[in-house]
C-alpha cells in the first residue's frame, strides 16, 4: 500500500473520534473552584443568616456536605449548619441561580448574595445579580424547574 494511501486509511479510520464531541463534564452537585473542594468559596453560609454578610469560614472549623467542604467563622455555626444544611446552603448547590434559570451552570460567587424567603441564592456577579434582581420570583420559579434536569445531566 502507497503511503498516501495508507495516511487516508487511518484518517478514515479514526475521522469518527476526531468528529465526535467529548463527552459533557459532569458538574458536582455543589460548587467548588476548579482545584479545590471548598464551597462558597470559603465563606460560611450560617453567617449570611446570622451576620447579614458574607464572613471568611476557618479551617480550623468544617464540614462535608454532598463531597464540599464548608468552612464557618465558630463551631457555632458549623453546628447549626449540620443541624440544618438544607437551611444554609446556598440554592442549586452555590451555582449561579440566574444561569440555572437559563438552563446552564456558572460559577455563583459567594459576594453576590441574595437571601429570599429564608433562603440563599448566589449570583455570578454584580451584572448578572442586578439582572437576576429584575425578576426574582420569576428567575427562581425557572431555576426550580430546570436544577434537577440539570442534575440529571450529571
Amino acid at each position: 500500500m502507497k503511503p498516501r494511501t495508507l495516511v487516508v486509511a487511518l484518517l478514515m479510520a479514526a475521522s469518527p473520534m476526531l468528529i465526535l464531541p467529548a463527552p459533557a463534564a459532569a458538574e458536582p452537585p455543589v460548587y467548588t473552584d476548579l482545584f479545590s473542594d471548598v464551597a462558597v468559596q470559603g465563606y460560611d453560609p450560617v453567617a449570611y443568616f446570622k451576620d447579614g454578610k458574607p464572613n471568611k469560614g476557618s479551617k480550623d472549623f468544617t464540614a462535608e456536605y454532598k463531597g464540599a467542604t464548608f468552612r464557618f467563622v465558630s463551631a457555632a455555626n458549623r453546628d447549626a449548619f449540620l443541624g440544618d444544611p438544607e437551611k444554609y446552603a446556598p440554592q442549586y448547590g452555590g451555582y449561579c441561580a440566574w444561569a440555572v434559570s437559563q438552563g446552564y451552570h456558572a460559577k455563583g460567587d459567594a459576594r453576590f448574595w441574595k437571601i429570599v424567603d429564608g433562603k440563599l441564592y448566589l449570583n455570578y456577579n454584580g451584572a448578572v445579580q442586578e439582572k437576576w434582581e429584575g425578576d426574582i420570583p420569576g428567575f427562581i420559579a425557572q431555576a426550580d424547574k430546570t436544577w434537577p434536569d440539570l442534575n440529571r445531566k450529571r
